[in-house]
């Protein structure tokens, strides 16, 4: 180990960097500080043909010189919204057709006329240049507006069938007398809705003291031809020639539990039977099928229910489980048949006051509604069919 030569690690500051050269390499002096960059001779060559004159004299003007770029390095500016103005070459005849497009999307084949009526409607709400009735009843925004939200949910979620829609009279007052169901009132909008579409009539429901006591609520219902379930209300639209919607189960129906689906509670005390005897009026009987698996109740937070005032607090396999998400309605089959009219004008005004008669047509109209649900019921393959 002795006679082993040691090769030293760097050059110790001599050129070359060990590569046996006394110079420094082309790489290594552009390193040095102070070097000037190395022009590449490819580019060097056209610059000094470019900047040397004629080889047989000189030139009869100044000679030009080439604009020398950004030093190397110089950052490059950025560019303002002045400089990109991508909008600039799409032709004005583009936009109108792509309006056009979607407003057909929206409207329909006949997008000019209905888009003049919304624009039309929006002038008329905002000078208040619209009629309202006695109870509040706005039928203009009910139709353009109300209903026309709930609509997608009762033919496309719901899917709701009609039957029976020739019972309920062209003209005059009539009572439709329903079944009540779905933890939350969504079959009285939906009676609504297909009553509107079908019979061509506007529903006037009779709701409970509840839903005119909630702050917003109260106000919508007013505005959509809701009144509160009193006898005098009930008899004056009668006498005028509305059609009344009543749910004479209340809270009772639309708060039973899942395991009692469709078995009708106490019809109260009839007093729905009375306005329609003292008015002669009709009673259309109505069943409605579907509703009631729309929120499945399977329990009741009575204490919460309490202590908030409330009827019943439901619990349903989704709510409070899934929170908002557990508010969405289950997508059943909904059935509607309006069953005979119940004819009243036969008995006079002062048999409105006999208790037995007023039982005995209440008891009529609640086995008419009951037979019938079981019948749908049979006829219904599937709850989601």
């Amino acid at each position: 180990m002795s006679d082993a030569e040691i090769i030293p690690i760097g050059t110790g500051g001599r050129p070359g960097r060990g590569t046996g050269r006394d110079k420094p390499s082309a790489a290594a002096r552009s390193l040095a500080k102070g070097a000037k960059p190395r022009v590449p001779r490819a580019a060097a060559e056209p610059a000094e043909a470019s900047t040397a004159g004629p080889a047989d004299g000189p030139t009869d003007g100044p000679t030009e010189r080439p604009t020398a770029g950004p030093p190397p390095g110089t950052p490059r500016a950025g560019a303002t919204t002045k400089d990109r103005e991508p909008l600039d070459g799409i032709p004005a005849a583009d936009w109108l057709a792509a309006i056009e497009s979607g407003a057909r999307e929206v409207f329909g084949p006949d997008w000019e006329r209905r888009l003049a009526e919304l624009l039309a409607f929006l002038r008329r709400r905002l000078e208040g240049e619209y009629l309202v009735d006695d109870f509040g009843f706005d039928r203009e925004l009910t139709e353009r507006l109300f209903l026309a939200m709930v609509r997608p949910l009762a033919e496309k979620w719901f899917r709701i069938e009609v039957r029976g829609i020739e019972n309920i009279p062209a003209e005059g007052g009539a009572l439709v007398v329903s079944n009540h169901s779905g933890t939350i009132p969504v079959d009285g909008l939906m009676t609504m809705v297909a009553v509107h579409d079908h019979a061509g009539r506007n529903l006037r429901p009779l709701g409970a003291d509840l839903v005119f006591r909630l702050p917003v609520v109260a106000g919508l219902a007013r505005r959509m031809g809701a009144t509160l379930a009193c006898q005098a209300d009930a008899e004056r639209m009668l006498n005028g020639g509305e059609l009344v919607g009543v749910w004479p189960e209340g809270f009772k129906g639309i708060g039973k539990p899942f395991s009692e689906r469709y078995k009708l509670q106490r019809f109260g005390r009839g007093g729905f039977v009375s306005a329609a005897l003292r008015t002669g009026v009709p009673i259309v009987p109505l069943s409605v099928v579907g509703a009631e698996e729309i929120y499945p109740i399977v329990g009741n937070l009575t204490t919460l229910a309490r202590l908030l005032n409330l009827p019943y607090l439901p619990i349903t396999p989704f709510f409070p489980l899934l929170g908002p998400l557990g508010l969405v309605p289950l997508p059943s089959k909904w059935l509607m048949e309006f069953g005979e009219p119940i004819r009243t004008d036969t008995f006079g005004e002062l048999e409105a006051e006999d208790p037995m008669l007023v039982f005995e047509v209440t008891d009529q109209v609640r086995e008419t509604i009951q037979q019938t649900l079981f019948k749908l019921l049979r006829e219904r393959s599937s709850v989601f069919g």
